[in-house]
């Protein structure tokens, strides 16, 4: 490939600098730390940093040619100035890779909560379908067919180049289709530019992430991103560009208005084409008939709560989308047991449930504590341990508690990534809220400041019966410490403090 081939689809204007014609044998990167011998560095302004300071750095290391923003002249190696290096990046590294997601069936799945678990329902049905050639790219990992890779710790979307080099593995094994799970921080920074869509799947949308978007009605754009790329995207013989939107949620309306050959709506209260009837919620499994084009199907699942229910009516909304026939439908959401990290239980002989939820918004600990209140046994309660992070949309640090005292018979407050913001100060927010709500410290509401500690209170004051949840952390495999990712598992955490040996949280202990 050479230097000039990368920008046949740049969607802004650019300025070749140098031959235009030099070979590219290596990957787009955007870290200098990264690149390989004929390889191109894309230079951008950064949060904390400027990448073109390394661009000296990137020739050393064998970059055949450097992107950038600013006009460059008199490099040893051809330069492109582009208007927008994080815009274009996605862009570069599709062409790289032949445009990936032009060979596959494209499902995006968004929203402020259930996007994994809509997304593994989604591939496990498409699995069903073909066989085996459906791809995935979640929170939790990446399944290329064949082959399974970690996609990041506090990472949702990975980054362009990443993002684009799994789809063309998915291209090198023979994979059929693929579902994406795109964030708004992934949609707003232009990680998924590059991929051509063909389906569109929103869960809801709900308060989060305004310490980034700073608007609501900005967070509600990034995630507009994924639905305009519908129309944006090149045509796939036999494909009907597709909007399944929650018919139940407040902004249906907005993501119906952007250009889409076909809106497909579920819902559970507002009228809309896929529905649910005869719905019989148990423990440790859900039942009930969807409703699709005069045709009513049984699904039996393990996933529990209406929550739940929601993401099985867009995994099923999608699948009729790609006319994927019922009994693959029916299959593949038996097919998913447990999610990592989704009210995944940890069993060690206890007389109490004990769950762990990635529940980081108040939507989503609302879902996971009404669910939990289902599993409650005669007599028994809930005890929710969460925190707020760090660094992150403070309003939640208002809303999670007066949310849990209203559902949780037992609070406990406790680290959450703080990162470099005080954990006492975080805590004592979380606890005047709950105050203000009407809980009592040391009674309905306990401060626990390390979270190994917290879990071990809670299972201390569990009984038969009862249900513990540790919420907010889920399936990542670390706690932010200052700027250090210190290892950290909830579900180990929560065996330990089981059995009576509760892990510490680095460093505070």
């Amino acid at each position: 490939m050479r230097f000039a081939d990368l920008f046949t689809a740049l969607r802004q204007p650019f300025e070749l600098i140098g031959a235009p014609h030099t070979p590219i044998t290596a990957p787009i990167v955007e870290s200098n730390f990264e690149v390989a011998p004929g390889g191109v560095f894309v230079a951008r302004a950064g949060l904390s940093t400027d990448g073109h300071r390394f661009i000296p750095d990137a020739i050393a290391r064998g970059a055949a040619a450097v992107v950038g923003e600013r006009d460059l002249r008199g490099l040893p190696v051809p330069y492109a100035r582009v208007e927008n290096a994080q815009e274009a990046l996605g862009w570069l590294a599709a062409a790289y890779h032949g445009f990936p997601s032009r060979r596959l069936t494209v499902i995006g799945v968004t929203g402020t909560d259930g996007k994994t678990t809509t997304s593994t329902l989604i591939h496990a049905i498409l699995h069903e379908v073909s066989g085996g050639k459906a791809g995935l790219i979640s929170t939790i990992a990446a399944d290329l067919g064949g082959a399974t890779v970690e996609t990041g710790l506090h990472v949702t979307t990975p980054g362009a180049p990443q993002t684009q080099a799994l789809l063309a593995q998915m291209v090198a094994n023979g994979l059929n289709y693929a579902v994406v799970e795109m964030t708004s921080h992934g949609l707003a920074q232009g990680r998924l530019n590059g991929i051509d869509l063909d389906l569109a799947v929103l869960t809801n949308l709900t308060h989060e992430h305004l310490d980034y978007h700073r608007t609501f009605e900005a967070y509600r754009a990034a995630k507009g991103r994924m639905f305009a790329m519908l129309g944006e995207s090149e045509r796939k013989a036999g494909v009907t560009k597709t909007a399944v939107i929650n018919a139940d949620d407040a902004n249906a309306e907005f993501f119906a208005a952007f250009p889409a050959d076909r809106v497909l709506r579920y819902g559970l209260s507002q009228p809309a084409d896929v529905t649910a009837s005869r719905i019989v919620y148990q423990p440790g499994m859900t039942h009930f008939f969807a409703h699709h084009d005069e045709v009513d199907f049984a699904i039996q699942s393990e996933l529990v709560g209406q929550f739940n229910l929601a993401n099985m009516l867009a995994a099923i909304s999608a699948a009729r989308a790609l006319d994927a026939p019922i009994e693959f439908i029916e299959r593949g959401i038996r097919r998913v047991r447990a999610i990592p990290g989704r009210l995944e239980r940890v069993d060690a002989g206890q007389d109490y449930l004990a769950l762990v939820d990635f529940a980081h918004t108040p939507n989503a600990l609302k879902n996971a504590l009404e669910a939990g209140r289902a599993m409650v046994g005669a007599g028994g309660r809930v005890i929710a341990v969460f925190g707020c992070a760090g660094l992150r949309d403070v309003e939640k640090r208002r809303m999670m508690p007066q949310t849990a005292l209203r559902l949780a018979d037992v609070c406990i407050f406790t680290a959450e990534d703080p990162r470099t913001e005080s954990l006492d100060d975080i805590l004592a927010t979380m606890a005047e809220a709950a105050l203000e709500a009407g809980g009592v410290e040391g009674v309905s509401f306990h401060r626990v400041p390390d979270r190994g500690m917290a879990l071990a209170r809670a299972c201390a004051l569990a009984r038969a019966g009862d249900v513990v949840m540790a919420l907010g952390k889920g399936h990542e495999q670390s706690m932010a410490f200052g700027t250090v990712e210190y290892p950290w598992d909830d579900r180990q955490a929560l065996r330990a403090a089981i059995q009576g040996a509760p892990l510490r949280t680095l460093p505070t202990a």
